[in-house]
């Protein structure tokens, strides 16, 4: 049955609420709910009843979807035990020994925050809470600490091969291509489109500009003069969001060794990398085809076994190193898994929810709907810069990058698949604009959530920072800005017309040297790397 322009209402219904109530759990509840009605002859009564012993029950009951659900929250569970016996706060000191001055102070706080890629969350509170008395000696201001560490922890998690993001992004892309039977997987197709994450990618390269070159502009460069000339490393009249027990390691056997956290890590990454090897050559072997590339591997792969595989390995890994060196004992390192597993209950209730708001807008026909009616408006050229976009404000408004993805990606995918077609591209241009747009729904998320006060990623880096969080939305906004208009300009416009990624981060990180050469003020005091 052809639900005409009824179909657009659920997502719609999502989109408005998570802007509106800033509540995207409740956004997506209500538009399963809504899809759920207008499937059931607009009965709300058997819509509530479907919205439960349907639509819910078979979202988490699909074999992909329970496998990403328990490869995050085993991975997050790991990411529990690295944080409370230590591991993590290791490496930090290990990294830290070597340090002087300021501009040495914020390249490690870089180099942290890009080592620290498989948590986002784990990245903002131990890097946060690790670097502050090294920064505050430093004379580095509280604002930089917090920008520093917030802009390395959301765009280094979302480009990770292997991090808490990849199961829910994976996860998304997975369930989108099932629905349009496309072939190959969702892991496969998260790599092929790393290229194209333009935002996150031009993120990091700015961090390092600005650390290794020692110059700052607008409220930053305030804030980074005060604290070099003065050692007010806060504003007068600040008010820190700190907590400072945040993810403290609990043990008392005095400073642990940066292993317990590289040991785990490893073997997660060894994991992966053996696992994608072995399963894609046991898949082209079983259906008789040859060993060719190291695309056809990957696509041929399990990448969900895989990973369930990885994250296991980890957390035997984690719980083994925490107990054979008396970290912590085996009751405390159970406590710290579960506590690791418990952090990602909300963000798999958005995933779930997510996925049963996918199948109600395909049986809807949300998707043709869309591509007929947007035919005329919407051009396959301009969708990578119309989802990032779209994808900014959304999460800005609601403070969460995650939540806009789950809106989002039921809907660009397929319009990210059907617009190329009817506009008549080839192959080549036709992969690229969906690349692209998928890839920009992933990143235009991470912006809207830099620069929006409500994040819970930004509130976490004031908090860890010790930083007045008024001041970190303040000071981070006009980086944040500079390098998604940047992105915008040089990275998804152009992709929209089949421009090699490779090109566009090479002319935005020309562009933002240019920038901050012109624009930036270097503070009196300076510093190295010894």
């Amino acid at each position: 049955m052809d639900h005409g322009w009824l179909s657009v209402l659920p997502p719609l219904l999502a989109i408005i609420l998570a802007l509106a109530a800033r509540q995207v759990i409740l956004a997506l509840l209500l538009g399963v709910w809504l899809g759920a009605a207008i499937l059931e002859g607009g009965n709300p009564v058997t819509a509530f009843l479907r919205l439960g012993d349907t639509w819910l029950v078979d979202a988490l009951a699909d074999r992909d979807h329970a496998a990403i659900v328990l490869f995050s929250t085993v991975l997050g569970g790991m990411v529990g035990v690295l944080s409370r016996s230590g591991g993590t706060e290791g490496v930090v000191r290990l990294l830290s020994r070597r340090v002087r001055g300021r501009r040495g102070g914020q390249v490690l706080t870089a180099g942290l925050g890009t080592a620290v890629f498989f948590d986002d969350y784990a990245n903002t509170l131990l890097v946060g809470n690790a670097m502050r008395p090294l920064t505050d000696r430093l004379r580095i201001s509280r604002e930089k600490l917090a920008y520093l560490v917030d802009s390395t922890a959301a765009p280094v998690a979302t480009v990770a091969v292997i991090s808490t993001w990849v199961g829910f992004e994976v996860g998304l892309i997975q369930d989108a291509m099932t629905r349009l039977d496309l072939p190959g997987t969702g892991y496969a197709f998260f790599l092929r489109s790393l290229p194209y994450s333009f935002y996150p990618l031009l993120t990091l390269f700015f961090v390092y500009l600005v650390a290794l070159g020692g110059r700052d502009f607008g409220p930053m460069a305030a804030a980074e003069r005060r604290a070099a000339a003065t050692g007010a490393v806060l504003r007068p009249g600040a008010e820190p969001a700190l907590d400072a027990d945040a993810l403290a390691p609990r043990s008392d056997a005095g400073p642990a060794p940066a292993s317990l956290a590289l040991v785990p890590l490893g073997v997660v990454g060894l994991a992966v990398v053996a696992g994608l090897m072995w399963s894609g050559a046991q898949s082209l072997r079983a259906a008789g085809l040859p060993i060719g590339s190291l695309r056809a591997l990957l696509d041929a792969a399990d990448s969900l076994s895989v990973l369930m595989w990885a994250s296991l390995a980890g957390s035997m890994a984690a719980a083994a190193m925490s107990v054979g060196t008396r970290r912590l004992d085996l009751r405390a390192t159970l406590a710290a898994w579960l506590d690791g597993a418990r952090a990602m209950l909300i963000a798999m209730v958005i995933l779930v929810l997510a996925w049963a708001l996918g199948a109600v807008c395909a049986a809807l026909g949300t998707g043709p709907w869309l591509v007929e009616a947007t035919r005329g408006v919407l051009s396959a050229h301009l969708l990578p810069t119309f989802s990032f976009l779209l994808a900014a404000v959304i999460s800005f408004a609601t403070g969460t990058s995650w939540g806009t993805m789950a809106v989002l990606m039921p809907i660009v995918f397929p319009l990210g698949t059907a617009l190329p077609e009817a506009a008549g591209l080839d192959v080549a241009g036709a992969e690229i604009v969906l690349l692209a747009s998928v890839r920009a729904v992933l990143a235009g998320s991470v912006f809207g959530d830099h620069c929006s006060p409500l994040s819970d990623t930004t509130i976490m880096s004031s908090m860890a920072s010790g930083s007045d969080h008024v001041d970190h939305v303040r000071t981070q906004f006009p980086y944040a800005l500079t390098v998604g208009v940047t992105a915008v300009v040089v990275g998804y416009l152009p992709a929209g017309w089949g421009a090699p990624p490779w090109l566009s981060l090479v002319a935005g990180m020309l562009l933002l040297t240019a920038w901050m050469r012109l624009r930036g003020r270097t503070s009196p005091v300076g510093g190295g790397i010894s």
